[in-house]
């Protein structure tokens, strides 16, 4: 059953508040009120109150005073006046100050009360579907002025150091120098290969749709390992993976791997330099239909004033190593998709810990 439509009337005269109660309170959640004080009371309490009538003649404040009043504060709710016909004239050219949806002239009539609310709540549906996408595509905007400056910063950057490498090569003659260059260009190739990929899943998760499979975590784990063995290696970093899953577990791999890898990757890079005992530690535990996972290193850690933004798009936490900015983006983008969460928590030189919970399809 669809909840009803909730409505805010105010008026100074009882006998108007009680008849307008007794006649729609069967078809919509009515609130009456017979001062502007209890009618913001009502407002501040039900931010969802979709339609307000108020009498224009009221002691104190008139009714197009009262809608100017709270415009800026309640925005959303559809604003009717209700006046006498003789008050008609005076308040035509006041109800742009108090936007006014329309006015009914008193005594009114129960059918003009339901056109009024039935075109109201058309209005009111439409503002609101209007609001969202006004709000997406602000934030849209907001990551396209992002995305330009960091295909200028992270595309050109790398491929500036190749340029440049390759017109130094020209006058090299001596082999050692000439393997730094490649060194070099490898280096800005690999940074500008990472920043692609992390585009591309980008974009995969912005567009894509869940396929839905049953997944075995003992085979994501061993592919995981045979994936991070040399970094783990070459780095002096132990790497440990617990798998317990009991029972079946449904998602979509690919998003469920991205979330992963990144999580691991980042786990790796920013190691600290000056532990001995680096680690890495996976666990992944499936229990009443639900994916725990945790990732936990011996990293440099994030500061506390960096941890509600580690997520956002292009921020980097770190300058320790080169990233594209997109890692825990995609990371929270792909956990949205998957109805997952994410805790997080560290201290600086000791190590971060992320904490993963996705539910079974």
């Amino acid at each position: 059953m669809a909840e009803k439509i909730k409505i805010l009337y105010l008026d100074d005269e009882i006998d108007n508040l009680t008849g307008f109660k007794a006649s729609f309170r069967l078809d919509y959640q009515i609130f009456t009120a017979v001062n502007v004080q209890g009618a913001m009371d009502f407002l501040h309490e039900h931010p969802d109150i979709r339609i307000i009538f108020c009498d224009q003649r009221m002691p104190g404040k008139t009714g197009v005073e009262f809608f100017e009043e709270i415009r800026s504060t309640f925005p959303a709710p559809i604003r009717i006046l209700i006046t006498a016909y003789t008050d008609i004239e005076s308040v035509i050219g006041a109800i742009n100050r108090g936007n006014i949806f329309r006015f009914i002239k008193k005594p009114w009539d129960p059918a003009d009360i339901i056109s009024a609310i039935d075109e109201a709540n058309k209005f009111y549906q439409t503002n609101s579907v209007l609001s969202v996408k006004n709000e997406e595509l602000r934030k849209a905007y907001a990551e396209l002025d992002k995305f330009a400056y960091s295909v200028s910063h992270d595309i050109r950057g790398p491929l500036s150091g190749i340029l440049g490498a390759i017109n130094v090569a020209r006058e090299i003659y001596d082999i050692n120098e000439m393997k730094e260059m490649l060194f070099l260009m490898e280096k800005s190739l690999k940074k500008l290969d990472t920043y692609i990929l992390s585009m591309h899943d980008y974009y995969s998760l912005q567009r894509g749709e869940l396929r839905i499979a049953e997944i075995d975590f003992n085979q994501v784990a061993q592919e995981l390992r045979d994936i991070y063995r040399v970094v783990a290696d070459a780095n002096n970093i132990t790497f440990a993976i617990t798998v317990d899953q009991r029972e079946p577990f449904r998602s979509d791999i690919v998003p469920l791997k991205l979330v992963l890898n990144n999580l691991l990757s980042n786990a790796f890079k920013y190691q600290s330099k000056v532990t001995e005992d680096k680690r890495v530690e996976l666990t992944m535990l499936v229990h009443r239909g639900v994916l725990n996972v945790e990732v936990k290193d011996t990293g440099i850690g994030i500061l506390g004033n960096h941890i509600n933004e580690i997520f956002n798009l292009f921020y980097r936490a770190s300058s320790q190593e080169a990233g594209s900015g997109f890692g825990l983006y995609n990371v929270k983008s792909a956990l949205l998709k998957l109805n997952g969460h994410i805790e997080v928590n560290s201290a600086l030189n000791r190590g971060t810990t992320f904490k993963v919970s996705i539910p079974t399809k």
